[in-house]
């Protein structure tokens, strides 16, 4: 019998793991767990059955600059989730709506911490 992959949830660095929970609440996410409720180094969200998890990261991690992971998520109407995260007041750090030239429509989003976000249909 083949082994399958039934899931993947990606780690994001964070300055500041209270931030990201803040920000990711504001686009839908929901905390799932959290190492420390005073001052957490590693918590986990969910929305829609994707688990993002955040490991707090000493400045010194954080020397590249703008070479943070990129991560795609697959979406069901992208449009409307764009007005979502605009609504939620997060606009900021987020491209328009665009169709690309290899068949997806998609937005691209920066997190408070530089991680790449991008939200796209086939």
């Amino acid at each position: 019998m083949r082994v399958t992959i039934q899931a993947v949830q990606p780690v994001l660095m964070s300055q500041d793991v209270c931030r990201s929970l803040i920000y990711y609440a504001q686009i839908g996410f929901v905390q799932v767990f959290v190492d420390n409720p005073n001052k957490p180094q590693y918590a986990g969200v969910q929305r829609d059955g994707i688990a993002l998890h955040f490991q707090w990261q000493d400045a010194t991690h954080w020397k590249t600059g703008d070479d943070r992971p990129t991560y795609r998520f697959v979406v069901s109407d992208v449009d409307a989730l764009h007005a979502e995260f605009i609504a939620a007041g997060r606009g900021d750090n987020m491209s328009k709506v665009i169709d690309t030239a290899w068949g997806t429509r998609e937005f691209h989003v920066r997190d408070p911490h530089g991680n790449g976000l991008q939200f796209y249909r086939a």
